[in-house]
């Protein structure tokens, strides 16, 4: 081959690499013959009647070449096409991937603008909190939002019943709305279905070892405040309601939000050792803050509209004396049944301030021995004294002095001796209410237990024990003793695993996928409790 002669293709391909490139060089540049060997290397031949339409599929050959010898290298074992690929679209995984957080937000939002049609604003704040856990990556929330939009497409079909009933009677067509609504429903059952199929277990993923529990106690939350809601009548417990009438179901839902966090930050001894104090400082603070409210005139914030004194001891205290108002103490019977002492540590208002007193000094102290002694005598003492007021015909001006000036005198007792001794001496010493609660805590199968046998006598668990619950003689008992309080705080500092709380003497509880860790199910109670507790107006 010449090089003024006109290559075809078959010689591009081939020879086209080397001698065709090195000759024309020659011929025009004259450069030496490793020069042209070393040029040849890189280019297709070209000769003087060579068109651009030629050049550019020479290039194209050649590109295709060194892609199939680069495919054949990697190990795919086919040639390359000789043609560009262009470039592929979206595939249906990925639209599903990019769709999937928009589709549950439409249903709910479509959810919201029907209750906003029957200027439903509770069930309005209700869907658009739904919406916004859509939006999240939580997997507790992919949970919640599902059942949910299973919950709202029986919403559909309601409205749709009652468009067509409408319809009918007044004698118009309804053919085309049951498609509409049938629709909107579809929509609704698909986003339900997404979320719990296998494009949302891939996009909710924080948190995916507690989102059952965090989801449990979301859903009884939410159920607990509206059976409060409809169970009370006309006394509107929950506080939003009575701000901003037909809110309760928003403030549900927000509530059910929280109590999911809290769950989250309560279910590991270690984040619990830090944020159950605070949450249960919380719950002092909004109670006292509408006891604040109430005495300047407020009295929307109070559930009967009458003041009643923030201390714990008048809830038995009070029905003795007056012979009626039973409310508060079956209220604590009930949560006491549930929790056992859990209820001084999570759920006791003023307990709260006696915990931040015995804060003050860093390590935990220990009780005196007459301590028990004391405790049952200033329980005898208020309790039968408030009988023998109500027998005496003791007017309330003088009980209600009386009871002020006991409340006044246990706080005392916390600045004055749990801020020295690092002890709730208040709740462990002082407290009528804390005795009931550790004898009822003896009822429940809640029971935090020592492994003697992993133990090593550290004393680290004594050492943050502020109820005086883990002295020598209770670890070598294997269990913590009658003050224990079930705060946790124990296990959050046990280095070799030996403290476990457990229920009925089992850490594992049901066979049901493994079963449940006492633990957390003890966790989900206690925020439930402490999240409905917290929604509802003080007494």
């Amino acid at each position: 081959m010449t090089p003024h002669a006109k290559p075809c293709g078959g010689c591009r391909d081939t020879a086209g690499e080397g001698t065709a490139r090195a000759q024309g060089q020659s011929a025009t540049e004259g450069d030496d013959s490793a020069l042209k060997h070393e040029q040849g290397k890189s280019a297709p031949a070209v000769s003087e009647d060579m068109t651009p339409d030629s050049m550019m599929a020479g290039d194209v050959a050649v590109s295709s070449g060194q892609m199939a010898k680069r495919r054949v290298a990697q190990g795919d074992g086919e040639e390359a096409s000789p043609s560009i690929t262009p470039p592929q679209g979206e595939t249906p995984a990925g639209l599903t991937r990019h769709l999937l957080p928009w589709l549950p937000v439409v249903a709910a939002l479509l959810l919201a603008a029907n209750a906003l049609r029957r200027d439903a604003w509770g069930l309005l704040g209700l869907w658009c909190v739904v919406a916004c856990l859509a939006c999240t990556r939580q997997a507790w929330a992919r949970i919640v939002v599902s059942l949910a939009l299973c919950a709202g497409v029986v919403v559909w079909a309601d409205t749709t019943q009652q468009f067509v009933s409408f319809r009918m009677m007044a004698g118009l067509p309804w053919g085309r709305l049951v498609a509409i609504m049938a629709t909107v429903g579809g929509i609704t059952a698909l986003s339900s279905l997404v979320l719990l199929g296998r494009a949302g277990e891939a996009r909710y993923t924080s948190g995916r070892d507690m989102a059952g529990a965090q989801a449990w106690a979301a859903l009884l939350t939410f159920a607990g405040l509206m059976w409060i809601r409809h169970a009370t009548g006309p006394l509107t417990p929950l506080l939003a309601e009575r701000l901003w009438p037909g809110s309760g179901m928003a403030q549900a839902a927000l509530m059910a939000v929280y109590a999911a966090w809290a769950v989250g930050r309560l279910a590991d001894p270690k984040l619990s050792r830090v944020w159950r104090p605070r949450l249960w400082a919380l719950f002092s603070f909004v109670f006292f803050m509408q006891l604040a409210l109430g005495l300047i005139g407020y009295d929307i914030f109070l559930m009967t509209g009458r003041l009643h004194l923030p201390v714990p001891a008048l809830i038995l205290a009070g029905p003795l004396y007056r012979g009626t108002g039973w409310f508060m103490l079956g209220l604590f019977t009930f949560s006491t049944l549930l929790l056992g002492s859990a209820w001084c540590s999570h759920l006791c208002y003023i307990g709260a301030w006696d915990d931040m007193a015995s804060r003050r000094k860093r390590r935990c102290g220990t009780l005196p021995n007459h301590a028990g002694r004391v405790r049952l005598g200033i329980a005898l003492l208020v309790f039968g004294g408030a009988v023998a007021l109500r027998l005496l015909g003791v007017g309330p001006v003088a009980a209600f002095t009386a009871a002020a000036c006991f409340g006044l005198a246990g706080v005392g007792v916390m600045l004055a001796v749990s801020t020295r001794r690092g002890v709730l001496v208040h709740c462990t010493t002082y407290c009528p209410m804390g005795l009931l609660a550790d004898v009822m805590g003896r009822l429940t199968p809640w029971r935090l237990q020592v492994d003697t046998g992993r133990c090593t006598r550290c004393g680290a668990c004594s050492a943050v024990c502020r109820y005086d619950a883990l002295t020598p003689a209770d670890i070598e008992g294997g269990a913590a003793g009658f003050t224990c309080s079930r705060c946790r705080d124990c296990l959050a500092v046990c280095r070799h695993g030996a403290m476990r709380l457990t229920f009925a003497g089992r850490g594992i509880v049901g066979r049901l996928a493994g079963g449940v860790r006492a633990e957390t199910i003890f966790v989900v109670t206690a925020v439930t409790l402490h999240a409905i507790f917290l929604a509802v107006a003080r007494m």
